[in-house]
């Protein structure tokens, strides 16, 4: 994956306004309003062509290779779901996990929230997700 010079708000208007990655991004930026927004794309973990809106610029280490520059967080449509990447660790673990159980109708992995729609999603808890990942300025370690 790489960082584009792309306009992020033209990427979104193709998508729709009302769209759920629409909204979304409103909400995420709601959260995070001090942090840069990038439009990435590239082959992304398992194969596939993607694009990504990053929100913020990390340095996060991995356990075998360089360290990648990266995005705190991370917004993606896919076909049938959208993808939330939260690159941030609070009290050890990643936040996503803390949050799973309040997060509605979603998948959550270490660092991904995945849903259908956003309705399905409790974006209070969200938001609160989002704005203490924010504080921790991209900690992923742990």
């Amino acid at each position: 994956m790489e960082r584009t010079t792309e306009d992020v708000d033209a990427f979104l208007e193709a998508r729709g306004p009302t769209s759920d990655l629409a909204r979304t991004d409103a909400l995420v930026r709601a959260a995070l309003p001090d942090l840069s927004r990038t439009l990435w794309r590239g082959v992304f973990w398992g194969g596939t062509e993607q694009a990504i809106v990053g929100y913020g610029d990390i340095v996060q280490s991995r356990p075998r290779g360089p360290d990648v520059e990266w995005f705190l967080v991370g917004l993606a449509g896919q076909k049938r779901h959208l993808s939330l990447y939260v690159n941030a660790v609070d009290d050890g673990a990643y936040l996503t996990r803390q949050y799973a159980d309040r997060l509605g109708r979603a998948r959550v992995g270490a660092a991904a929230i995945t849903f259908s729609r956003l309705d399905d999603v409790d974006t209070a808890a969200l938001h609160e997700l989002l704005v203490r990942a924010g504080r921790t300025l991209g900690d992923t370690s742990g």
